[in-house]
């Protein structure tokens, strides 16, 4: 095996990694989980539970 050959499976193994990764992240399975996610800096729960601890 040659260095060419080395770099093209390389490069195909992070395409396809790459491409794993956007279908999973995309996938209509992960919406409801990432919709969730994307709230979490908008509540103040745990700000207004921290402030009564402080003396």
């Amino acid at each position: 095996m040659d260095a060419g050959l080395l770099r093209g499976l390389y490069t195909l193994f992070m395409f396809l990694a790459f491409a794993g990764i956007v279908w999973w992240a995309w996938s209509a399975r992960r919406k409801a989980d990432f919709d969730d996610a994307a709230g979490l800096p908008l509540e103040d729960d745990d700000l207004q539970e921290h402030k009564g601890d402080r003396s």
